[in-house]
């Protein structure tokens, strides 16, 4: 350990994290997509001159692991003679640690009297990064160049001065550059607003005790992964489930996680998983690396301090080609589909080491939908709609209704938002009766929002899953209802595909149906207060309880009838 003393620590640590935090606020304020501002697609992080992280915000675990690869590339690219005040880098690419072509990374060092001392660095997603589909979201696209323009590290602003040739090149291949840019140039004001806070925490505290504190808070995250994983049965622990398809074919992905702990250690490995794709499902191996990890903090420590000092003791091993780290040109926009199913499997591994540790299978995709057209003016609009579906129940509660789960924690877009912005009608949003799985804790219920379009020739692309292989139930719990996309569901209903593009006409109504989580345990075990209560507030139907928990409830009342109840359990 440092010379440090662990309660300068705990203040440095907390200190830092809330610089990360306030940046991602004055990304959010200053953001101009309703992506960014209203969903906060985004997060935000701090690192040390090595590119080690030290402290992340608290928005999107699936964007935080993929800056460590990110950062040994940029650290490799930009020695700190290379680095002067107010240069911010970007970039974009997945095969350089980033996520998908639609979330932009920026970069900023900070300097202390003259001398490197860390970076500052956030990832949002962009309304619109040109490509074939507008907003760069439509499932089927079989080459990473059909998905955008992917920029490699290079300096956007240098000594705080905008590079207007690099600008220009965005600005020429974006449908809605004033959109996107102006929401690169809120990254830019977060990364500034950090690099400044850094800076008075090291005129506050000095560069030796700041050194060591960062020090210390590296070892006490590796200490408390190695003590959590040392308190769970040493074996090997493997989990599978399946994505429903890639946008070109039918064919449903088998995602296999073969998880081996021992002692302080864990490793994960992907034997089994399918190659990768022709389709855009493909996962760069930074989002992998997040899955992996984040489920395995949820599991062993979720309050541990998150930097790389966690991930140490977990080993991720990847063959280059797999689905899960493909090689170029692979497609990888709906990246999603796939890195939500590592995280399910990872739950259904770990179920047999910490029973009470784990969900349900939770909704397990994001429905990913890029809406664009023409107001009457002629202005282009890009409208990204992000929805998730139900939570998986847990071992001592039910999941959370109408909250994102794993990895994403997007926030909702509200009606009033989307409707004062863009020239459609939301007609319905409201959680879906018996969708969540039944078990002794249900499942949580996945969404429904009904889009009405108020102008013609609308471009619909989307990426969504969960359509074919519902979200499993754990230790006897049911699965969760399968995700759907309807068109026109009042008049002549059409299913939609889950990954590709259409045309919308004027009126024309897209239902957006997102799954259900899974049940936890036997539904024959659940508290009849729990189901008299479900049945009152319309999230499990009369009918429903009858079929998935054995339950009779008593029309006039919606009280459980015992003795019918009874009845019907003996013939069952």
């Amino acid at each position: 350990m440092s010379g440090v003393d662990p309660i300068t620590m705990q203040v440095v640590r907390y200190a830092l994290e809330q610089i990360a935090d306030e940046m991602g606020y004055t990304l959010v304020r200053t953001g101009r997509s309703t992506i960014i501002k209203e969903i906060m697609d985004i997060t935000c992080a701090v690192f040390d001159e090595g590119g080690r992280t030290i402290a992340q915000a608290h928005h999107a675990p699936m964007l935080l692991t993929g800056f460590e690869i990110t950062m040994k590339e940029l650290v490799k690219r930009f020695p700190p003679e290379k680095l002067d005040e107010g240069d911010v880098i970007i970039s974009n690419d997945p095969y350089m640690g980033g996520q998908h072509i639609m979330d932009m990374q920026t970069f900023a060092p900070v300097h202390f009297n003259g001398e490197l001392v860390g970076f500052v660095g956030n990832i949002a997603h962009m309304a619109d990064m040109g490509g074939a589909a507008p907003g760069g979201v439509a499932g089927g696209m079989t080459e990473i160049f059909m998905e955008g323009l992917r920029m490699p590290m290079v300096k956007l602003y240098k000594k705080f001065k905008e590079d207007e040739e690099i600008l220009a090149i965005l600005k020429n291949n974006i449908r809605v550059p004033d959109k996107t840019l102006g929401d690169i140039r809120a990254q830019v004001s977060a990364n500034y607003v950090g690099v400044r806070k850094i800076q008075e925490l090291y005129n506050k505290y000095g560069a030796e005790t700041i050194r060591g504190c960062l020090s210390a808070l590296l070892e006490y995250s590796e200490r408390r992964m190695r003590e959590g994983i040392e308190k769970l049965q040493d074996g090997k622990y493997t989990g599978e489930v399946f994505i429903d398809n890639d946008g070109v074919t039918d064919d449903p992905i088998p995602i296999r996680v073969n998880i081996t702990i021992k002692g302080d250690e864990v490793k994960v490995d992907f034997k089994g998983t399918a190659k990768q794709v022709k389709g855009n499902i493909n996962c760069p191996i930074a989002t992998t690396h997040a899955a992996v990890y984040y489920s395995i903090i949820a599991v062993v420590d979720p309050h541990i301090p998150t930097n790389s000092g966690c991930y140490k003791p977990i080993t991720v091993e990847a063959e280059e080609g797999l689905i899960v780290n493909p090689k170029l040109p692979a497609a990888v926009a709906a990246r999603t589909n796939c890195s939500q199913k590592i995280t399910e499997a990872m739950m259904k591994a770990l179920s047999e080491a910490a029973p009470d540790r784990v969900m349900a299978g939770s909704h397990g995709q994001i429905s990913t939908c890029g809406f664009s057209g023409f107001y009457p003016d002629g202005r282009r609009w890009v409208y990204t709609e992000i929805q998730g579906g139900g939570a998986g129940a847990r071992p001592t509660k039910d999941g959370k209704d109408g909250q994102d789960s794993h990895l994403a924690r997007f926030m909702n877009t509200p009606i009033e938002a989307i409707e004062t912005e863009y020239p459609v009608m939301i007609e319905m949003y409201e959680f879906i009766p018996d969708s969540g799985g039944a078990g002794k804790f249900r499942g949580a219920l996945g969404l429904r929002r009904d889009i009405r379009f108020l102008t013609d020739e609308v471009t619909f692309a989307r990426y969504g899953d969960s359509q074919e292989f519902p979200p499993h139930g754990l230790f006897g719990g049911k699965t969760g209802a399968p995700g759907r996309f309807i068109l026109n569901p009042d008049g002549e209903a059409v299913r939609l595909k889950s990954k590709g593009i259409s045309t919308l006409k004027k009126n024309d109504v897209v239902s957006l149906r997102l799954p259900g989580g899974g049940g936890y345990g036997d539904p024959r075990e659940r508290d009849f207060a729990l189901i008299e209560r479900d049945v009152r507030d319309g999230k499990v139907t009369i009918e429903g309880a009858r079929r998935d928990y054995l339950v009779v409830i008593d029309e006039r009342t919606l009280k459980v009838d015992v003795e019918k109840t009874r009845e019907l359990r003996s013939k069952a």
